[in-house]
């Protein structure tokens, strides 16, 4: 299925991508605070490149001292690249995935010997663990963190941020070892100081979830925050994979080889050998502080709230690293254009649960899950709320879905007008709505009556059939495809159509 080269480290991705015409250069002057940004969301409005900036600037206007890389993934095709795929592929990796979540009984050896790429690709899970790597040829362990080109992307922002950070952690009743246990998560980071990070990471998390089980034994946790990771380990630390699924086994099968780890330096723990960065450290328990505000993906600014400090003990680094970063903010920007891929992604594994759903679609606009449109294939009555309940109740992340809507499968779920015609006419507001209230939201939607509690809304604009109806309902209106293709066919002649 792979028909990409195997990217092994953030600079084979990006020297692959410069073969491609997909890198910019760009030699002015720009300021990690805020100047950076503009050109970074421009850019990603019109498709473009990834951006390399060979002379980023600190806030004192001094040189960065090491290129600064963005909109890594801006594109679909790049997001697609990074799993090893072109995008016409990715609906069959997500289907190759559902089977390797649950694979089917075997029929037989012919049909054992032909689900050997999957076996393959399980195998391809295991990290490989090394005594040395690229990402430790610098050691640093006093650390000044606000030498490194961290962007302050918003005016209102309350510092610098680290954006693409891959975070990684384990439980406290694991050993360093242990690497099939890690959490792998892309929390925001902000610096403090030279020394002092805070790690903003919600209570449902799996860097929170490791973080109580620290507390409850009384002693500190070691975490690493790996900065500028190969594209299958970062796409797998972003993606809503289920509880029991570990990022950093799951990066193998979207690398289509074994990651490759090391021990860190001041921390009990394995992280990537071809990394550019590791900032390695302790969070103590119960010591936060305030972080924010940010700009956030929903497009407006999060309020100022308190989280754990991650007190820096070591900084390892590749020789003449490169800094990843990346921007969020309202729609379109790249977490929105990762989502895009991770719809198509995830679908087969959604249909694996749900089996009745044609489609799915999670529109940009509406901030990654907050407004979801499924198609379904309708066979009894009540189907359209089964479904919701069922995708509500799937992921943690379509806990946060405010807003369903259920069409028919002659609905197109990524059109507008499809939509709107199916609300319009098979939809009744006293019959077809189903609110919940006091259900999960995450904290950053203001329109929540709670943080972190809100209501839900489905909406059925499906066809109403049996009991759901006491009416006969209306028939829709098609031509004959013949007559269809007919005019096609003499339209295009007269030019009118291509």
């Amino acid at each position: 299925m792979r028909t990409l080269p195997i990217f092994t480290d953030l600079r084979a991705f990006l020297e692959w991508n410069q073969g491609r015409g997909q890198v910019l250069r760009l030699s002015d002057p720009l300021s990690v605070r805020h100047e950076m940004t503009a050109v970074q969301l421009a850019a990603l409005r019109t498709g473009g490149p990834v951006l390399r900036f060979d002379a980023a600037t600190l806030p004192d206007g001094r040189p960065a001292g090491m290129p600064v890389v963005t909109n890594l993934f801006a594109t679909p095709d790049r997001v697609a690249a990074g799993m090893g795929l072109t995008l016409d592929q990715v609906p069959d990796f997500g289907a190759f995935l559902a089977a390797l979540r649950s694979p089917p009984p075997l029929e037989g050896m012919r049909d054992a010997l032909s689900r050997w790429p999957m076996l393959r690709a399980a195998l391809a899970t295991r990290p490989r663990l090394l005594r040395h790597g690229p990402v430790q040829q610098n050691v640093t362990e006093a650390p000044d963190l606000t030498a490194l080109p961290i962007q302050t992307p918003w005016p209102d922002d309350g510092g610098p941020l680290i954006t693409w950070p891959v975070v990684v952690t384990r439980p406290h009743d694991s050993r360093t070892e242990d690497v099939t246990r890690y959490n792998l998560g892309v929390y925001r980071a902000q610096v403090l100081g030279p020394d002092r990070l805070v790690m903003r990471w919600l209570a449902h998390r799996g860097g929170a979830a490791h973080a109580r089980t620290w507390a409850q034994a009384g002693q500190p946790m070691p975490v690493a925050v790996v900065l500028g990771a190969d594209p299958a380990m970062l796409l797998a630390a972003a993606l809503p994979l289920p509880e029991t699924v570990s990022e950093m086994t799951f990066s193998g099968v979207l690398r289509g080889a074994r990651a490759e780890l090391v021990p860190a330096r001041s921390v009990p723990l394995m992280v990537p050998a071809r990394a550019e960065m590791v900032i390695e450290g302790w969070i103590h328990p119960g010591e936060t502080a305030p972080e924010g505000p940010f700009g956030d993906h929903t497009g407006y600014y999060n309020a100022v709230e308190p989280f754990p400090v991650m007190r820096v003990s070591a900084l390892t680094h590749r020789d003449q690293p490169l800094y990843l970063t990346t921007v969020t903010g309202r729609p379109p920007d790249e977490p929105s254009v990762i989502g895009e891929v991770f719809n198509a992604l995830a679908l087969p594994v959604i249909r694996a649960q749900i089996p009745e759903i044609s489609d799915l679609w999670l529109p940009p606009a509406g901030c990654s899950y907050r407004i979801a449109v499924i198609s379904v294939r309708k066979r009894y009555p009540g189907q359209a709320r089964r479904v919701m309940m069922a995708l509500w109740g799937m992921l943690p992340q379509f806990s946060y879905t405010k807003l369903l809507i259920v069409v028919d499968d002659d609905i197109d779920v990524r059109n507008w007008d499809d939509i709107a015609w199916a609300l319009a006419t098979r939809m009744d507001p006293s019959r077809d709505l189903m609110v919940l209230d006091r259900t999960p939201m995450d904290y950053l939607d203001f329109a929540s009556p709670e943080e972190g509690l809100a209501g839900k809304l489905g909406i059925d604009a499906t066809t109403k059939i049996g009991t759901e109806t006491a009416r006969e309902w209306g028939k829709v209106m098609a031509l004959n495809p013949e007559h269809e293709a007919r005019a096609a066919d003499i339209l295009a002649r007269a030019g009118l159509v291509t």
